[in-house]
């Protein structure tokens, strides 16, 4: 890999990671269309995208990592949560991440664009007084969460994702979750889920792991200080830059698929 190559394969970490730190997402949903299109556009070899969805199972066990330390005293991180849906979505992205060599790369874009497009939906739904619920008003059905996650858990396995850019919407239109421990608590699950995904990719030998080496780098340095700004933003403001985050994804997936 030549400076330049190196240079730019950071940049993508490390802006993909601060952004996931600051809405609470593992990232793939932003570095996923950036590396897959962003080193072609500059001249420099295209991944497939394979190799994309590898490098970003093991960018996002890290940068998840990183996310949840920061938020580790904040006290919106809910262990019930954590261990129903993270036990879950770690049983179904082994199964999409180890399955996933049995589909072609058009069918892994499809999965994301369908992904990013359930999403945008559940974003885009209103959630009336979300973040106005005391803590111990917070009830959700535990069977309903797991089997939620084990369906993210296959699809996100499949494109090298944990998840978090439709766990954070399920949990907050379908669990009332608040948004500071929907963020905070989607970080944790999505380590969980990385642990699978990463698993299966690396059991079938899809991950480059230069590319991948760099881009940990960048996630251990930048989601902690997005973890950290998202504790002080706008809730509401959260919410918007992630519905167009993944708003803006879904459109350039979906145009290049048709």
């Amino acid at each position: 890999m030549s400076i330049e190559f190196v240079v730019v394969i950071f940049l993508i970490g490390f802006i993909g990671s601060f952004i996931s730190g600051m809405v609470g997402i593992g990232g793939s949903i932003i570095k996923y269309p950036m590396l897959l299109y962003i080193p072609p556009m500059l001249g420099f070899a295209a991944f497939s995208a394979h190799e994309v969805s590898g490098i970003s199972a093991i960018q996002v066990f890290f940068a998840t990592i990183a996310g949840v330390w920061a938020y580790r005293k904040s006290g919106y991180l809910n262990k019930t949560l954590i261990t129903y849906m993270g036990g879950a979505i770690l049983i179904g992205s082994f199964i999409g991440g180890y399955g996933s060599t049995l589909i072609s790369e058009g069918a892994i874009n499809i999965v994301y664009a369908v992904l990013a497009t359930l999403a945008v939906i559940m974003m885009f739904l209103p959630k009336k007084n979300l973040d106005d619920r005391p803590v111990e008003e917070i009830v959700f059905s535990k069977w309903l969460a797991a089997g939620l996650a084990f369906i993210v858990g296959i699809a996100a396995g499949i494109v090298g994702a944990a998840g978090a850019f439709i766990l954070v919407p399920i949990m907050l239109v379908v669990l009332k979750i608040p948004t500071r421990m929907t963020i905070a608590t989607s970080l944790a699950i999505t380590f969980i889920s990385s642990i699978g995904s990463t698993i299966g990719k690396i059991a079938t030998d899809q991950i480059l792991y230069g590319p991948a080496a760099v881009m940990i780098v960048a996630s251990v340095l930048a989601a902690p200080l997005g973890a950290k700004i998202g504790q002080k933003m706008n809730t509401k403001y959260l919410q918007w830059i992630l519905a167009g985050l993944i708003l803006a994804t879904a459109i350039k997936i979906w145009l290049d698929i048709l």
